[in-house]
């Protein structure tokens, strides 16, 4: 009984930044203002291939690219600058809207050159 509740709390423990991490795609877009700029409403970009698609990414991959760049080690004077005052929450957020747009990058593999 005793080793249950052991193992019980440490698989709590163990989930709870995830938890901690959820985003919500509503409050992200109400925060993706900023983000518009360069990737574009709903982040399939504005046309300029100097700005990535970041519509339908991993939720996960750009949540740590946020992360990354508010710590430094990914470098961009434009986008340490927009993430300096953003929250892990609102980086959450914002990870899990842009996720749940619908990218237009296609597949381009069965092209020839």
């Amino acid at each position: 009984m005793r080793r249950s509740i052991i193992i019980a709390s440490l698989a709590l423990l163990i989930s709870l930044p995830a938890l901690a991490g959820d985003g919500n795609p509503g409050d992200g877009q109400k925060k993706s203002q900023p983000c518009q700029a360069c990737h574009g409403v709903d982040g399939n970009g504005i046309g300029d291939p100097q700005y990535p698609i970041i519509a339908g990414q991993y939720e996960d991959y750009l949540l740590h690219a946020l992360r990354s760049y508010k710590t430094g080690k990914r470098e961009n004077l434009i986008m340490s600058g927009f993430v300096a005052t953003l929250s892990d929450q609102d980086m959450a957020d914002l990870a899990a809207y842009f996720a749940a747009q619908k990218g237009t990058i296609q597949d381009l593999h069965h092209l020839e050159d």
